[in-house]
């Protein structure tokens, strides 16, 4: 038995993304007195954020009003020009503005990085008094008698691979609190497990995933146009049956961020979303905004995409999900920080009225009924079947539906329907089904490859640690992941954490390069066994994110 150190605070967060720091805000600006902290798994605040990223400005107005005065570094780039590109293989088609339907403007908004908003909240946060803790990932979830959330453990430092103790050892700490918030993001390993354990997802559609794959560059300044935003879709997805779309925008300083999601339902095992993404930088339109420039960051993530009906239940005894943890992603628009910081100061509310009753590990029913009410609620029903109408449909035709639901729903006479998912391996086939896909080689100039990629996450984990990817079979893994389905976790990883090594007259084996992972969770998502489970490595381990 471990002995630990225990420190009691009245609320814990677990994750210092947009909706943990903002709840962390919230609850001292209503009550100066509350001992509050927020611990973040990566290396300093911002490390694992990666977003875009355009932001609408509205929670951010209602937490701190005076934000824009205030060395805010999202106030550098305000949008300017909008464009919707519908993309061929050769030539590009813009979307007139008044066929958008209005949610869809991104007028009054900002780009920029939110790794570094976070940043500038957690100084924020901390200036209120807020306690912030970067490199001390939440490990695990602690219960008392009566099944409440009491609060967490953090990761024990100096494990060896083989389990034991190196001489740095050092155990995680307790961490007891009154109430405790779960803003991981998406996929979270402890949000993951406390769905299962109080059946959160009993009364709705199961989440669903994007994969965002992003780069920064610094392009020519003869193409820069700070605050030009651009989105695509069409090709190059539209050639593997599947769907998603890229980003382009220009934001502070003459640098560019570009990015590509793919949906994660896709059906071909041979689909690779990192290769998607070489290709749809080397479409003309977009070569033509590189070329010149040069690459400076690279990351990938998980994105929540499945609406407002894959919202689970938000609150159960001594604790709550907020932001991407609990899934407020407005996919068509692509953006979910506006709704996480709301659902966080939703969040801090309930809890300080909790304790200022005298109450702890109690369930917040009041925070789902605000949420549900707020105008959270009102922009993501808007929105409710866009995802699901492009999965089923398509890109082309799923685009038209998903239009016409938008613009009657803005008009308040929605379409009589809503959709359902099924979950991301679920929708995964057999090998035997699909052709491989010959994708081109990267150039070194526009296009690149994974391992070289992943250098430019200034990745980094301690070497003699234990695996966080945890494999539960490995022999299922053979017969089924590989022998079924060709080995998909090769192709959908971005980072090249999962290899088959296969040398003639010997079993295939599966290995893992833990070392390169930044962190998506895909495969957590997408193995088709759900065979493969992200746990969090030793605190400070993963990408390094700058300006992402």
């Amino acid at each position: 038995m471990i002995e630990r150190e225990s420190m009691p605070v009245d609320v814990v967060i677990v994750g210092g993304g947009p909706a943990g720091l903002s709840a962390a805000i919230r609850l001292k600006q209503i009550n100066e007195e509350l001992e509050v902290v927020v611990l973040e798994k990566g290396s300093e605040i911002g490390a694992h954020i990666l977003s875009g990223a355009v932001v609408d400005p509205k929670a951010l107005d209602e937490l701190l009003p005076d934000w824009r005065t205030m060395d805010c570094p999202m106030a550098q780039t305000p949008v300017t020009d909008n464009w919707h590109w519908l993309l061929t293989k050769s030539g590009s088609w813009n979307m007139p503005h008044a066929m958008m339907p209005p949610l869809m403007s991104n007028h009054g908004c900002y780009t920029g990085s939110l790794g570094n908003l976070c940043r500038w909240l957690a100084e924020q946060a901390e200036a209120l008094g807020v306690m912030v803790f970067p490199g001390f990932p939440a490990a695990e979830v602690m219960f008392n008698d009566a099944g409440a959330v009491t609060g967490v453990i953090t990761q024990d430092m100096g494990v060896a691979a083989d389990g034991s103790h190196k001489p740095d050892f050092q155990p995680g700490m307790e961490i007891h609190a009154k109430y405790t918030l779960f803003a991981e993001g998406a996929r979270g390993n402890l949000t993951k497990q406390l769905k299962a354990r109080f059946d959160l997802e009993a009364d709705c559609e199961p989440q669903v995933y994007g994969l965002g794959i992003k780069e920064l560059w610094e392009i020519d300044p003869a193409k820069h146009v700070p605050g030009r935003v651009i989105h695509t879709q069409g090709w190059p997805l539209s050639e593997s049956d599947t769907w998603g779309g890229g980003f382009l925008y220009h934001q502070a300083d003459g640098q560019v961020a570009l990015g590509f999601v793919t949906a994660l339902d896709y059906k071909n095992p041979y689909v690779s979303p990192f290769h998607e993404f070489q290709r749809w930088k080397q479409h003309p339109a977009i070569r033509e905004v590189l070329e010149g420039g040069k690459r400076i960051a690279y990351g990938a993530r998980a994105i929540n995409e499945g609406g407002w009906q894959s919202v689970p239940k938000l609150a159960f005894p001594g604790g709550a999900l907020v932001g991407c943890a609990a899934g407020f992603v407005n996919v068509p628009r692509i953006k979910g920080s506006h709704t996480a910081m709301k659902s966080g100061m939703l969040a801090a509310e309930s809890i300080a009225a909790a304790i200022a009753a005298g109450s702890e590990h109690t369930e917040l029913a009041d925070y789902d009924a605000n949420l549900r009410e707020s105008w959270i609620a009102t922009e993501l029903k808007k929105v409710k079947n866009a995802q699901p109408l492009v999965a089923k449909f398509g890109g082309d035709v799923g685009t038209v539906l998903a239009g016409a639901d938008m613009w009657m729903r803005t008009l308040k006479i929605g379409l009589p329907l809503s959709m359902k998912h099924h979950r991301d391996y679920e929708e995964l086939q057999r090998a035997d089904l699909h052709k491989p896909i010959d994708y081109p080689k990267p150039d070194g100039e526009i296009s690149f490859d994974r391992l070289t990629s992943v250098s430019f996450s200034f990745t980094n984990h301690a070497e003699d640690q234990p695996n966080h990817l945890k494999v539960a079979d490995m022999e299922l893994q053979r017969t089924s992941e590989l022998g079924v389905y060709a080995g998909p976790s090769a192709r959908y990883c971005p980072a090249g954490v999962y290899e088959w090594l296969i040398e003639e007259g010997q079993e295939p084996k599966f290995q893992i390069n833990s070392q390169n992972c930044v962190h998506c969770k895909t495969c957590d998502i997408k193995d088709p066994n759900q065979n493969i489970t992200w746990t969090t490595p030793e605190g400070g381990g993963g990408p390094n994110y700058p300006n992402m």
